[in-house]
């Protein structure tokens, strides 16, 4: 077993932390499966076997209102006003048609009694509470920090970084937007920097986690930016960015994954086809949602849509609309923008969400999830991505790039040695853990449960 396979054994992951205070697993998991049974058993005591005639109206009403957003996105004028409207209108109908016939508070507790049963199900199925990583012998000597002062609205003044960086004994170098910061990073390698840090956005996070993979030397993230995806699956305060400073003399070392995209390094994900064009749009910083609706429609039913074709190891798919890939699998992915959280950072597989959604039917279909057809996850070592163009756009990291088609997106198992604070707030979380009830029944019946990784590997 190599260096990363060892490392994940002893240390089960970058979402440990220290012991709290949260039921058992086994108390957990059997409230789970009493929520799940008391789901199913409300409305049977309720309305006797006819409850069950109601389940198709349910999923119908799902099934319109995903039709009304899809006309919403992928078309305009009177058929995207009529996708809005459909959209409230099928399920609204559906709650009042349950009201009329006395079934709405049966079916309102079932939903309630199902989602205890999923959160109970998942926090006993997440990571342990014990900490899990390398501690830290020593502080660093010579600490470097870059930070970007707009960042997060400029979190960095906020929040006073630059002074409590100083009086941890960083080194601070500040942003002015025409630096190279990989230039900048590898300067203060070769000056003697033993760790490197970065208070920004996750696009600068990668680019300085780079050079320190590259150098071997430890790497603390700072989040000073609007989104911190990458700090959030590290468990850290996202509230409190001070509070990274932390791990420069209290912390612990994790080892975690890197993912590539040709030869651009990213922390979270490499996102083509849809989204990946419409942040090239100059609009879509100041103008989100706009942006968003203007473009859509021709991207998803023009006759410029994208049209990808992926292999993510033997698999092979085409005709997709957008593809996600990303540094360790998501737990639930909606969109590029939201994709969710990552149980772990040190599997060394990619996560890969493809979405192909080309008309009305498909779109009722999603209803249905991953079976669906127009939602397809997997798990990989390699994705390679093309279209019928010279290059693609992709969005790494939430910054846009140009790369020459194919795209060869790879992972680079335990590349960055992270070092984190030993207690962080957001360890304690299910975000990325799904609620796999044959291993919740076994748990419940007091039957040994072996940790597994999002790809399902013990």
């Amino acid at each position: 077993m190599g260096r990363h396979g060892e490392h994940a054994r002893g240390r089960g992951g970058p979402e440990a932390t220290v012991r709290g205070s949260r039921p058992g697993p086994r108390l957990l998991a059997v409230l789970a499966l009493l929520a799940l049974a008391a789901c199913v058993l409300v409305p049977l005591v309720a309305a006797g076997l006819r409850s069950v005639l109601w389940v198709p109206a349910g999923i119908a009403g799902l099934a319109l209102a995903a039709v009304g957003v899809w006309w919403a996105l992928a078309h305009t004028g009177p058929l995207r006003v009529l996708g809005a409207a459909l959209s409230v209108v099928a399920p609204a109908a559906v709650l009042a048609l349950f009201a009329a016939y006395g079934m709405l508070w049966p079916a309102m507790v079932s939903v309630g009694l199902w989602a205890v049963a999923v959160t109970s199900a998942r926090r006993a199925l997440a990571p342990g509470d014990a900490a899990r990583g390398r501690a830290v012998a020593e502080a660093p000597r010579a600490p470097w920090v870059v930070m970007n002062p707009r960042s997060g609205g400029g979190k960095v003044d906020r929040f006073g970084l630059v002074e409590k960086a100083r009086a941890a004994g960083c080194r601070v170098v500040l942003l002015d937007g025409g630096q190279d910061v990989v230039a900048l990073a590898r300067q203060a390698v070769a000056e003697g920097a033993d760790l490197l840090a970065v208070a920004g956005g996750d696009g600068t996070q990668a680019l300085v986690a780079e050079v320190a993979a590259d150098h071997g030397l430890p790497f603390v993230v700072i989040p000073a930016g609007t989104r911190n995806h990458f700090a959030l699956d590290l468990g850290l305060d996202r509230e409190d960015p001070a509070a990274a400073l932390e791990a420069l003399t209290d912390g612990v070392e994790l080892l975690v994954d890197l993912g590539y995209a040709a030869d651009r390094v990213f922390v979270n994900n490499a996102s083509f086809g849809t989204y990946a064009v419409v942040v090239t749009d100059p609009a879509y910083r100041d103008s989100k949602a706009r942006t968003t609706l203007r473009t859509l429609p021709g991207l998803l039913t023009g006759e410029g849509a994208p049209r990808l074709r992926a292999r993510a190891d033997e698999t092979r798919v085409d005709g997709l609309q957008a593809l996600l890939v990303s540094n360790n699998p998501y737990g639930r992915a909606a969109d590029a923008a939201r994709p969710g959280r990552r149980e772990r950072l040190d599997t060394g597989l990619l996560g890969v969400v493809c979405v192909r959604v080309g008309n009305t039917a498909q779109a009722a279909r999603l209803v249905r999830g991953p079976g669906s057809g127009g939602l397809l996850r997997l798990n990989a070592a390699e994705v390679v991505v093309e279209s019928g163009t010279d290059t693609l756009p992709v969005g790494i990291d939430g910054e846009h790039v140009v790369l020459p088609s194919p795209v060869v997106c790879r992972i680079a198992p335990g590349a960055l040695r992270i070092r984190v604070p030993r207690r962080r707030p957001g360890t304690s979380r299910t975000g990325g853990v799904t609620a796999d009830w044959p291993r919740v029944a076994r748990l419940a019946l007091g039957r040994h449960v072996p940790g597994r990784g999002p790809d399902g590997r013990a």
